[in-house]
């Protein structure tokens, strides 16, 4: 489509000059199946208009009219010096359709079969240090699911940015500090429950690092949390004590205090709650470089907001504020009464702490949409004295994952879907570590980031519709007609008798030894329908991909590999691999439609299975 679309342009800028082609968004589509040509485009209707509406007319003042542009459009392509690898038709009112050629799609395999890496390369990234924070979870909590699917998006961008050549850092922030650990903590310790009780231990009474223990002691930990926020927000007396405790913590964290019963509560959930992050991302297989607790940014959000107070920030019945409502923004606290950084200053606090450790080109922050006006605030208090760094900074929001039927979650209310519930009901139906893992990250990634939607267990692991295990299923299918055993046919099975085969094509796909096939000459390869609309479609994986890295939509990628499997299946059916007298040519079919599915699969963080 890129090779049409610069071609045209260089047309038109020919015939009508550079000024009217430098405004024109030329529209290259897939034709409709009953057009009889690979690609269409109207833009000599668009054109028509356009030259219409600035004067411009032909020498004797008459309009262009589309079809008139479009026969000259035609003319200017055909007769320039380079090989153009289309034919071109004018269809009804001028639209113009590009009929490819089949040496086009030969070479098109080629690109796909030979050097793949670098001919489906981009570069948006290149030499750019980009941050990617998400997950985020709070310690002293249990995961839920909303964490499970920011930190499965969160690495594909991450992937993605990394395809473009771009240095990712994978960042987690979390609360190990604030108002939520002050009040698990009261909570744990009106229950008599120590730092001793909450260390794992095996059956001889050693201590473990099993993660089942763990997982045990942080259930423990956030039911008490539940607890304390109930308390919080009911007695008045509890609220008075778990505020102080709040300070006492934060003394704590901040000065590394470990010889009070307190500090050592506090340091064995907080230890307990990251042990347990780390096996969960283990189990996804998603690695962070860079874990930021809360604590080691608040002074720095601190002395930022202090050092801005009267020129950014100001005072407020004893504490520091930013008036949002002066930006079109609503009014928040950065630094309470109490003296102590709120969530936004510590925010504030992350961004600088994260400039000054990687100097980054872009820092991308993924977290739910109900924090999308808080950003706004943070980084436009930012902006009034550091605006690079607010100017730097993407911010990306996805809405609820819901199970059918289920209310928005609340780890507060403590009615939150847990992560690890997800996990274990798939591998309950999907006992393959691989399928199970490729199922759900599939599941979540197909949908575009940003709106609420379901995940429906069952869907995520059927091997017949819109699934990951579909995909890795139809990936497994190319492996093994490209590695089994087979027998040379005879002459006299050639393929005139391309009808036949069709009929029994997939009863020797699966049988191949890789260097045990006879090929034709390839100039007597004519593509066959199934064969040219598989290639044209893996032609298209880099445009899909260059898509997907603008926008950061690992979505895109999926909804395309879904199609593509099922234009593989159709091919699979009509075309017999194993045994043609095309046979290294359609190999190569089948070896670039597994390149692509590896390559697109694997942004997607899902492997292949060696068998299924």
């Amino acid at each position: 489509m890129e090779e049409i679309r610069n071609r045209v342009l260089q047309a038109i800028a020919n015939l009508f000059g550079t000024e009217i082609a430098d405004t024109l968004n030329i529209e290259v589509t897939l034709a409709p199946e009953n057009a009889n040509a690979d690609y269409a485009s109207n833009i000599a209707l668009k054109l028509s208009g356009i030259l219409k509406a600035q004067g411009i007319t032909k020498p004797d003042e008459s309009a262009y009219s589309p079809r008139e542009i479009a026969t000259s459009l035609k003319q200017e392509i055909t007769n320039t010096a380079t090989i153009f690898p289309f034919d071109i038709e004018i269809a009804g009112p001028g639209f113009l359709n590009f009929i490819s050629r089949n040496e086009y799609w030969k070479h098109k395999l080629a690109e796909l079969t030979t050097n793949f890496a670098e001919n489906i390369s981009l570069d948006d990234y290149n030499r750019q240090t980009i941050i990617c924070e998400f997950s985020d979870p709070n310690p002293f909590k249990v995961l839920h699911v909303g964490h499970l699917y920011t930190s499965i998006m969160g690495d594909s961008i991450s992937k993605l940015i990394e395809n473009a050549g771009g240095k990712v850092i994978r960042a987690n922030f979390g609360g190990d500090v604030g108002l939520h650990v002050a009040k698990t903590i009261y909570a744990l310790q009106k229950n008599g429950v120590s730092a001793k009780d909450l260390r794992p231990r095996d059956d001889n009474g050693d201590e473990t690092i099993s993660p089942a223990e763990i997982a045990k002691r942080v259930e423990i930990i956030a039911k008490n949390y539940v607890e304390g926020t109930r308390a919080y927000e009911d007695d008045g007396q509890a609220k008075a004590e778990i505020t102080e405790l709040n300070k006492s913590i934060y003394a704590i964290a901040e000065n590394d205090i470990r010889d009070t019963d307190l500090a050592d509560l506090y340091w064995t959930g907080r230890e307990l709650s990251y042990r347990y992050f780390d096996d969960f991302y283990t189990r996804l297989g998603v690695k962070f470089d860079r874990y930021y607790p809360e604590s080691t940014v608040a002074r720095r959000g601190l002395a930022e907001v202090q050092a801005h107070t009267q020129t950014v920030y100001e005072e407020s019945d004893g504490a520091i504020i930013f008036v949002g409502e002066r930006y079109g923004l609503h009014t928040r606290v950065f630094i309470n009464k109490e003296g102590l950084p709120t969530y936004e200053a510590k925010d504030v606090g992350l961004l600088f702490t994260k400039w000054d450790d990687y100097h980054f080109d872009k820092s991308v922050v993924i977290t739910g949409n109900d924090i999308i006006e808080y950003m706004k605030v943070v980084l436009k208090s930012v902006s009034l004295y550091a605006p690079e760094l607010s100017e730097r900074t993407l911010h990306i929001t996805h809405g609820n994952v819901k199970l059918p039927g289920n209310e928005k979650m609340s780890s507060r209310k403590g009615n939150f879907i847990k992560a690890v519930d997800v996990l274990n009901a798939v591998f309950a139906l999907v006992p393959d570590e691989k399928v199970a893992m490729g199922a759900i990250k599939y599941a979540l990634l197909k949908y575009k980031i940003g709106g609420d939607f379901d995940f429906d267990i069952k869907e995520s692991v059927s091997t017949t519709g819109n699934s990951g295990v579909y995909l890795q299923y139809s990936a497994v299918r190319a492996k093994k007609i490209l590695s089994g055993n087979f027998e040379i046919p005879s002459p006299a099975e050639h393929d005139s008798h391309y009808v036949q085969q069709e009929k029994s094509a997939h009863s020797s796909q699966e049988s191949a030894q890789p260097d045990n096939f006879q090929s034709s000459q390839d100039d007597n390869w004519v593509l066959q329908p199934a064969e040219k609309e598989l290639i044209k479609q893996l032609a298209q994986y880099q445009d899909v991909l260059r898509e997907a890295t603008t926008e950061l939509a690992p979505h895109k990628i999926a909804n395309y590999l879904f199609d593509l499997a099922q234009n593989f299946s159709r091919f699979y059916e009509k075309i017999k691999v194993n045994g043609s007298n095309f046979e290294l040519e359609r190999r190569n079919i089948v070896k670039g439609y597994l390149n692509v599915m590896e390559h697109g699969l694997g942004l997607l963080g899902i492997s292949i299975p060696e068998e299924m």
